[in-house]
């Protein structure tokens, strides 16, 4: 499966191409229901085709935004096409009461936002965006979209590549042929995937329409077949280093095959201070409006948790989060457990149906609102509205000491949401942190302002659907 880089962040190929697809479907739905319920003679509607262009495009993208948000290009991975068009329906229900709204309190009538124009164009848009998905997917499940993948390497980095990344949830987009142990390298992959390639490995990669060659040898200093590999590059085959392929598959950073110097030297973990300044704007502008759509809700929450324990029961938690450069600050909360919660002092993980949660606390952390006082973590700059979760300093030291580059994620400030919290579940667990550590890595490495406002989009998805939440 291709990838295009996209502001140092991978995007697949495929994932662009449905989007293009069902671009295409949405504003063809919203054209041929104007055309019967406006037109309905084609010389009119071909003379006037452009006042339905701005609706049609409005209307299209608002529904993408909202699929994105809510994770239907995803959740074909884990759901199948059934939950893609379940979550599809859902986006294009939402999109039609924000349409709604939308001309209600405006009142303009330019807009091609009737009742009868939504309801046709969604009713053709669904059927037809689940006929061309099952086609696109037909394709994609013959191998369409699958690279063709040669491992130079049998041994400890190419095991990471051969159990990591062939999981059945995984988004392979790739076959791995087979693995090319080299000499008196120790062999950790099963030996039904070896292969003998004993004398030209250019010959073997163009009979076998090999399109990557990874690079996964264990020590780079022992003989490498540098001429064989250059010469698959000039005839065209991609080689790559194997941490990059992990990266670029998983979309996170592999801790058991990357250096200091694969740190230093990748394309990647830099901020410039033009970047930094781009980004405390943004995180001011999405504090103040996010606090302005929230306040409501956050009085409404203060009131139920009074209700709940009482008019003296404390209603903010403040606690000592460790953050940039590894500065300790207090960081504040919604509470959502009771007040003797770790009444020996003693810090605790959060685990699954904890019973120190409260009731109202339980549905706030459910749906994320427990995290809203965190908007004046971000005003004051602690914190930025996306970043790697800010962790206890107990935990900090524990974690530190035994997981490699764990102090890493304090080269930037931590957030209130992030890559880890989309891609990974709550982390209970010091295994857990260190597999969240490789999420919080690949965003430090490609951080970018699109990634932060994907980020920050899809984090609907986390909301609705109640991913990761403890």
């Amino acid at each position: 499966m291709a990838h295009i880089r996209v502001f140092k962040h991978y995007v697949h190929l495929p994932f662009i191409m449905l989007g293009l697809i069902d671009f295409t479907v949405l504003m063809a739905s919203f054209y041929l229901s104007a055309f019967f319920l406006f037109f309905t003679h084609i010389g009119l509607f071909v003379e006037y085709w452009d006042q339905v262009l701005y609706s049609a495009i409005f209307y299209t993208l608002l529904i993408q935004l909202i699929m994105i948000a809510t994770g239907v290009y995803e959740s074909q991975i884990e759901e199948g096409l059934s939950g893609m068009m379940l979550r599809s329906i859902l986006s294009i229900i939402i999109a039609i009461a924000m349409l709604s709204f939308f001309v209600y309190i405006s009142g303009d009538t330019l807009w091609y936002f009737t009742k009868g124009q939504l309801s046709l164009a969604s009713v053709l848009a669904v059927f037809s965006i689940g006929i061309f998905r099952a086609i696109f997917f037909l394709f994609a499940h013959e191998g369409l979209f699958k690279r063709r993948v040669l491992v130079l390497g049998a041994g400890h980095r190419a095991r990471n590549l051969a159990t990591d990344l062939t999981a059945p949830l995984d988004r392979k987009g790739f076959d791995i042929v087979g693995y090319i142990p080299m000499p008196d390298e120790e062999v950790k992959v099963g030996r039904q995937h070896l292969l003998n390639v004993p004398n030209n490995i250019q010959q073997y990669v163009e009979a076998n329409n090999i399109e990557e060659i990874v690079v996964a040898v264990d020590d780079r200093r022992k003989t490498l077949p540098l001429d064989d590999l250059l010469n698959c590059k000039m005839v065209g085959i991609n080689v790559i280093d194997g941490s990059t392929f992990y990266e670029r598959e998983s979309k996170k950073v592999p801790l058991e095959m990357i250096q200091p110097s694969w740190m230093i030297f990748s394309d990647g973990f830099n901020v410039g201070r033009l970047n930094a300044v781009i980004r405390r704007t943004f995180d001011i502008i999405a504090s103040l409006l996010l606090l302005a759509v929230s306040w409501p809700l956050m009085l409404l929450t203060i009131l139920c948790i009074k209700l709940e324990e009482g008019i003296r029961a404390p209603v903010i938690y403040s606690q000592e989060r460790v953050g940039l450069n590894g500065r300790s600050f207090f960081v504040h909360k919604f509470r959502s457990m009771r007040t003797d919660a770790e009444k020996k002092g003693e810090a605790i993980w959060a685990q699954k149906n904890d019973t120190r949660v409260t009731k109202v606390g339980e549905f706030i952390r459910k749906v994320r609102i427990d995290e809203l006082p965190q908007i004046f973590n971000v005003l004051v700059g602690d914190m930025s509205f996306v970043g790697p979760r800010p962790e206890r300093p107990v935990f900090v030291n524990q974690l530190s000491e035994n997981i490699p580059y764990y102090s890493e994620r304090h080269r930037v400030k931590p957030g209130i949401t992030g890559w880890a919290q989309l891609c990974f579940a709550y982390a209970d667990s010091e295994e857990d942190s260190r597999e969240k550590l490789q999420y919080d890595l690949y965003y430090i490495k490609n951080q970018s302002l699109l990634l932060d406002i994907l980020i920050l989009i899809q984090t609907v998805e986390v909301v609705l659907f109640k991913k990761g939440s403890r």
